[in-house]
């Protein structure tokens, strides 16, 4: 009787580090289970330029929001992002693709713009910028002669 006991008692113990390992893995990947909190808005660049699901939206280098799906539309990436509840953008705002450092991760940031009016649920940002290609600078600069 005292050997089932020791052995529920560690049973339980590992059942418990392995529920709070799996919560710590969803809580720091910053994954959605069940619906994520917010609206959901798009942009449509000629480049995604390494964006890819779940990278950073970012408003004044605060985080706003995460992409949610990127599909190829027209020959155009349709990027998908959920928006903070909380943040309202412009209809006139920005989209741009940024890196963080000289080889770092990707993320888009909004420009607030000067418009009155916001952009509803589902609704687009039409002005975007594509990702500044490091490659094709470095091969105008030595191959054309900047």
């Amino acid at each position: 009787m005292k050997k089932f006991n020791i052995e529920l008692a560690v049973g339980l113990f590992v059942l418990a580090g392995i529920l709070c390992l799996g919560y710590l893995s969803i809580k720091l990947g910053k994954m959605e289970i069940i619906g994520g909190k917010g609206y959901e808005v798009y942009a449509v660049f000629s480049n995604s330029g390494g964006i890819k699901t779940g990278s950073a939206i970012v408003l004044a280098g605060v985080e706003v929001g995460r992409v949610k799906s990127i599909i190829l539309e027209n020959y155009q990436a349709r990027i998908a992002f959920i928006l903070n509840p909380d943040v309202k953008i412009q209809e006139d705002a920005i989209a741009s693709v940024k890196t963080r450092g000289l080889v770092g991760e990707k993320f888009i940031e909004i420009t607030p713009g000067g418009s009155e009016k916001f952009i509803p649920q589902g609704g687009k940002i039409r002005e975007t910028q594509p990702s500044v290609d490091l490659e094709e600078l470095i091969s105008k600069l030595v191959f054309e002669k900047i």
